[in-house]
């Protein structure tokens, strides 16, 4: 048939109980506990039914029950307390100026799972970072795209090979609006491409407070290959994903624009957002005035850039030879080089056919830029150093803000009900907070270990619903649909693996001895079992087959009931497993977890973690609050490493996991394996929250580039213009800085502590001022390749003009420790205003 119209018909609401309507479509309600449980109460079987969905829930409940809770007095009274809170939190309370607001891009964002526009870790990061802005009112709006497909539904076939398959999501049970300007239009934002223009018309998710703008191409006004563009999360070739990075970035910020957003600082989410510099050169300078070089200068300093990927490999790329032509239609309409913009994203010195990096992109782009935990930083810095070849490792211009989670969003309802009870309800805006940490304490150990061991049962009983769901859609026989019924015991100790299947994470570490791994499984005194998840991306045959390798072992009839794979992995998965398993395992082959974020959600539930010390948990890990696999250890024979850390794992299982746990000498309870619970509660809540990680980009990153965005736009954008002069300056002069070797006249071996001893050292400035650079003094003590290691810089005071642009600095340094140390020189531009420039301005002494 043709022609045919869609509508859509909703249910028709009391007026009593209007209020759901609209908490329904604010995805505040699924990280307050509270407000989820106003949907169950309508009913609670629906509820399930439609996979905690209330714009489907009201769809589908019946009008007599809807006119039923009119006259529920505990349910109107539950209702009214609910709105209070939510007028309150999201309504009521104001934002900051526009003009210290942030814009946050990335290519997908975890909300809930009824909201199919993530794939995993880095999605579920973005989502918890929306949520806590909102809770803590930083001024933040969203920009992602509408996936209708979103990532792949994977299910696994009777060899256990993973297989995808991508269903439409139903956008009508959604809670999307479309986004209207500021005189109550749609939007549709357009992006050149070599074939024509492609066109996005721009839906709204509320996330609280935060808006999420959602870009999404399948409208009738684009050609029949652009409609597909944002089908699939990571889904098509090379080509559809840069447009959708172009859509992302450039799109993305002329949406804001269009809507009446004016951020002051942009922050990309990896490097899939790096365009988004081209749209805001481009608006500033046909909204502004400036000149293109003033636009270069102010975006850098308004802009923060987010690194995830701790291996070159892993880090967005695309040939020159596709983006070009790209570029090139971009730059039809905004007259920006896409020459010059190939050549950002590229190394300096490359070659003109080396692939252009998105992550290079973004750190030429933004001053502020942070890897996601303290090693992660350190290992960006050392992987992307060759960008700043004069400058020390330590550095190099990537600082580090660590991971964290939202932990409304995460915790059990009973621990949600016992953090009420013992700590009040400051504990979900000031989870770091004294009174919060010391309220963990008065947590009864007996109503703890219920509230775990309910999680644990409520775990099973969803893992056991799941496996007879994956054996029917796989026509097995009814035996086996019984069996998968009764696998899993209450009261084992459980332990959890849940991530994307990559091969460096190695998810099938435990097989490494299959005999020994079965031996503890097998155990009847002390068993131990195993939930699995996780997703492997399609074109991975090798992370394919751990996921086979581990569900051909759980098919052995004395292995089935303790160990289950649980297919389709998804946030409804990974909250019940988080809030459930007794231990958390992580096996990455370190240095090449950047962070991970799931063991810190099952650390405030009060699950023990057990990992290489990668990632977040080098700074979570005591004796107090998990296991270490290994002592941090990295190799090159990865076959070796394996075997090592399967050992240890194995060793750490057998004497001292499984005997903590099962350790009932005083009684039921696991006296010891309780109080580092709470140990591991207080350190997921101190210190790998999300308030705590935006509360840190908000002081370290927002606030200082909000303001550079106001100094640099006032008086006419005087200041930028200034540094158009100053660079230009420093490009032409900088070749004429000479420092030569430093003097002084004391023997090394001669200093002790308290002693001193002056430096001298000669430099040639040529044209340039002594006001315009610092020449400082590096040192600090020396590791076994006598390379300096904690360095320090000391500022030398103004020199001694000797003539013909030469000077001599002197500075005196005290010996404060005991140890061997060196020291250099070196002159850099006066100030931080050119830390971040590439390849940068620095002289060492004697440097030809």
């Amino acid at each position: 048939m043709k022609n045919v119209q869609l509508y859509n018909v909703a249910p028709a609401v009391p007026e009593e109980l209007q209020f759901l309507e609209t908490l329904s479509r604010n995805l505040w309600w699924c990280w307050d506990a509270d407000a989820t449980e106003l949907f169950r109460r309508i009913n609670s079987n629906t509820w399930k039914e439609v996979g905690y969905n209330p714009l489907k829930l009201l769809a589908g409940v019946s009008q007599q029950r809807l006119a039923a809770l009119t006259k529920d007095e505990a349910f109107l009274a539950h209702m009214r307390r609910v709105e209070e809170r939510f007028n309150r939190v999201c309504i009521e309370s104001q934002h900051a100026p526009a003009s210290q607001s942030v814009a946050y891009f990335s290519l997908e964002f975890g909300i809930h799972e009824t909201v199919r526009i993530y794939s995993g870790g880095l999605g579920a990061l973005a989502g918890d970072h929306l949520k806590a802005a909102s809770d803590i009112g930083v001024p933040l709006a969203a920009v992602g795209l509408l996936y209708r497909q979103g990532y792949f539904q994977q299910y696994l076939n009777r060899d256990g090979l993973q297989q995808e398959r991508y269903p439409e999501s139903e956008v009508q049970h959604m809670p999307l609006e479309k986004a209207l300007d500021p005189n109550g239009n749609e939007v549709i934002v357009t992006v050149p491409l070599p074939e024509g223009a492609l066109k996005a018309t721009v839906w709204c998710l509320k996330i609280g407070r935060v808006p999420l703008l959602l870009l999404d191409t399948n409208i009738p006004d684009n050609r029949h290959e652009f409609r597909s563009i944002t089908a699939q999360l990571y889904g098509g070739n090379r080509l559809n994903r840069l447009r959708q990075e172009l859509l992302l970035g450039i799109g993305g910020f002329r949406a804001l624009i269009a809507l009446g957003y004016e951020p002051a600082v942009c922050h990309m989410n990896e490097g899939h957002a790096a365009f988004l510099s081209m749209a805001r050169i481009e608006y500033f300078m046909k909204s502004k005035g400036l000149s293109l070089k003033q636009a270069k200068e102010i975006v850098p300093r308004c802009s923060v850039f987010t690194t995830h990927t701790p291996v070159p490999a892993g880090n967005e790329t695309f040939e020159p030879k596709l983006l070009r032509p790209h570029l090139d239609a971009v730059e039809t309409e905004t007259g920006l080089s896409s020459k010059a913009f190939v050549r950002l994203s590229q190394a300096p010195g490359s070659e003109s056919e080396t692939e252009a990096s998105m992550t290079i992109l973004g750190l030429q782009m933004a001053k502020y830029a942070n890897g996601v935990s303290k090693l992660h930083g350190e290992v960006a810095r050392q992987m992307w150093s060759h960008l700043w070849p004069g400058r020390a490792e330590d550095e190099v211009p990537i600082g580090h803000v660590t991971n964290g989670v939202h932990v409304p969003t995460w915790l059990s309802a009973q621990n949600v009900a016992l953090f009420d009870r013992y700590i009040g309800p400051s504990w979900r805006n000031h989870p770091g907070a004294k009174t919060t940490l010391e309220g963990v304490n008065q947590i009864p150990d007996e109503e703890l270990w219920r509230a775990h061991e309910i999680g644990r049962s409520r775990l099973i009983r969803a893992a056991r619903e799941h496996a007879a769901e994956q054996y029917q859609a796989r026509n097995a026989s009814r035996s086996e649909i019984a069996q998968a019924k009764s696998i899993l015991d209450h009261d084992a100790l459980t332990i959890g693996f849940a991530r994307r299947f990559a091969t460096y994470k190695r998810g099938a570490l435990l097989l490494h001895d299959m005999e020994r791994f079965e031996a503890l499984l097998t155990n009847e005194e002390r068993p131990i079992q195993f939930l699995f998840a996780g997703k492997a991306h399609p074109a991975d045959v090798h992370g394919k087959e751990l996921i086979q390798r581990i569900v051909h072992f759980a098919r052995k009839n004395n292995i089935r009931r303790h160990i289950v794979f649980l297919e389709n992995y998804d946030i409804g998965i990974a909250r019940r497993l988080v809030q459930g398993v007794d231990v958390w395992l992580n096996t990455p082959r370190r240095p090449l977890e950047a962070s991970g974020t799931s063991g810190m959600k099952a650390a405030a539930n009060g699950s023990l973690n057990a990992s290489v010390l990668d990632g977040w948990w080098c700074e979570g890990y005591t004796q107090d609050t998990g296991w270490a696999i290994g002592d941090g250890e990295v190799y090159e024979d990865t076959e070796y490493q394996d075997a090592v850390e399967a050992q240890a794992l194995y060793n750490l299982l057998e004497n001292e996991i499984i005997p903590t746990f099962y350790d009932r000498e005083g009684g039921d309870l696991p006296t010891q394996w309780i109080r580092m619970m709470k140990h591991s509660i207080r350190m997921g809540l101190q210190a790998f929250t999300s308030h705590r990680m935006v509360s840190q980009y908000n002081e370290l990153y927002y606030k200082p580039a909000a303001e550079s965005y106001v100094e640099l736009l006032s008086n006419k954008a005087a200041k930028a213009e200034a540094l158009v002069k100053q660079h230009a300056r420093l490009e032409k002069l900088w070749g004429q800085v000479k420092v030569s070797t430093p003097q002084h006249a004391v023997e090394p071996g001669k200093l002790h502590v308290g002693d001193a001893f002056t430096i001298t050292t000669d430099v040639h400035l040529g044209e340039l001022t002594p006001e315009e650079v610092d020449v400082e003094v590096y040192y600090g003590p020396v590791n076994s390749e006598l390379h300096i290691c904690d360095s320090h810089v000391a500022v030398v005071p103004k020199g001694e003009h000797v003539g013909n642009g030469d000077y001599r600095y002197q500075h005196k340094l005290v010996c404060k420790r005991t140890g061997r140390y060196a020291f250099t020189t070196r002159v850099t531009p006066r100030g931080k205003e050119w830390s971040h420039v590439m390849p940068g301005f620095i002289t060492w002494a004697d440097e030809s």
